[in-house]
């Protein structure tokens, strides 16, 4: 019996792993490519994506908190991130990248760039995403 709870609780887990990733084109559209500058608020190395958050200023001129989308931590590494140095909130940053299918201040980011124009790639080609 306790093998079956063993095995039950493996599948349900691995279960749950799997649909929290997704494919970029389900999520993200390729032909909406967007370019935000602000400040950072939030930073998360977490797979199967590092997500951070930015304050930006729309066009009315009220602020708006847009969630961006970035590789995983383990591929972030390689680009050349360092986890609590490379992104830090309080930033500022210009991202570019794609905006969500649904979701208005959701986005998968392309590239970050500092002010003193340091360029860290975040996310995947523009030839990627479903096609």
């Amino acid at each position: 019996m306790m093998h079956r709870l063993l095995i039950l609780v493996a599948a349900l887990s691995a279960a749950g792993s799997a649909a929290a990733h997704h494919s970029f084109a389900a999520i993200f559209d390729i032909d909406q490519p967007v370019t935000l500058s602000g400040k950072v608020t939030s930073v998360e190395w977490t797979n199967p994506h590092m997500h951070f958050s930015i304050e930006v200023e729309d066009e009315s001129g009220a602020m708006t908190e847009w969630r961006l989308e970035g590789f995983p931590p383990n591929m972030l590494v390689r680009q050349g991130w360092r986890r609590d140095e490379t992104l830090q909130p309080g930033d500022t940053v210009t991202v570019t990248g794609w905006r969500a299918r649904s979701e208005p201040n959701l986005g998968a980011a392309r590239e970050v760039t500092f002010p003193d124009g340091r360029k860290y790639m975040a996310g995947p080609p523009a030839n990627i995403g479903g096609r």
